[in-house]
C-alpha cells in the first residue's frame, strides 16, 4: 500500500535525478555566472579606464558576457530561492525553467562561439599572467599593449562562458529526463525539485 499524504493523493518517491542534482547544477551555473560579472565587469571598467580596447567588437563582447552574467544570476538564484521557498510562482514551474535553460543556452553558446572567433591569440604563453600595463614594445600600439596585458583575462573570459554553456546544456538534459522519467503527463512547479 502506497503512503498517502494529508490531502489523500499518493506519495511518491522524488527522481534521482531532480533530487540530487538539480539544486546543486543551479548552484554551480549562479556561482560561475558571478565569476565571470566579476571578471567581465573589472574588464570593462579598466577599458574604459584606459580607454584602451582591441576591437569595438571586443568591447561589445564584454557587455554581452556582462549581460549574460547578470541575466544567469539573477534567474538561477531566483529558481534556487523558489525551490527552496516551496511556494507555487508561475515562474517556478519546470516548462518555465526549460524555456528559460535554452534561451540561456543559446546566449552562452552565442557569446563564447563569437568571443573564441574574435579573441586572437592561443594560449597566452610568455605573457604577464595579470597586470594592467605591459610595455612590450617601443613600437606597440595603445591597443596591443591593452591586448597583451589582458591575454589571461579574455582567455578566462571564454573559458567561463563554455563552462556556463555546458553547465547549462547538462541542468537542461537533467531536467528533461526527470520529466521524463517521472512519467508525469503535464507540467508542476518547481517546489517538487527539493
Amino acid at each position: 500500500m502506497e503512503p498517502i499524504s494529508s490531502n489523500g493523493e499518493p506519495l511518491r518517491k522524488k527522481s534521482f535525478v531532480k533530487a540530487h542534482y538539480h539544486p546543486f547544477l543551479f548552484s554551480m551555473m549562479t556561482f560561475s555566472a558571478m565569476a565571470e560579472l566579476g571578471l567581465t565587469a573589472f574588464l570593462i571598467s579598466a577599458g574604459n579606464e584606459n580607454r584602451t580596447w582591441p576591437s569595438g567588437r571586443y568591447h561589445s563582447l564584454l557587455i554581452l558576457f556582462l549581460f549574460n552574467s547578470v541575466w544567469t544570476a539573477v534567474f538561477s538564484t531566483s529558481y534556487m530561492i523558489w525551490t527552496v521557498d516551496g511556494a507555487s510562482y508561475f515562474l517556478a514551474s519546470v516548462a518555465s525553467s526549460v524555456i528559460w535553460l535554452v534561451v540561456t543556452c543559446i546566449l552562452w553558446g552565442v557569446a563564447s562561439g563569437i568571443m573564441h572567433n574574435t579573441r586572437s591569440g592561443g594560449n597566452c604563453a610568455g605573457r604577464a599572467t595579470i597586470s594592467r600595463s605591459v610595455e612590450i614594445t617601443s613600437q606597440a600600439t595603445p591597443e596591443s599593449k591593452y591586448y597583451m596585458s589582458r591575454c589571461r583575462q579574455s582567455l578566462t573570459v571564454e573559458a567561463l562562458g563554455w563552462t556556463e554553456f555546458g553547465l547549462c546544456v547538462l541542468t537542461m538534459v537533467a531536467t528533461c529526463l526527470w520529466v521524463r522519467t517521472s512519467g508525469r503527463r503535464c507540467v508542476g512547479d518547481s517546489r517538487r525539485f527539493v
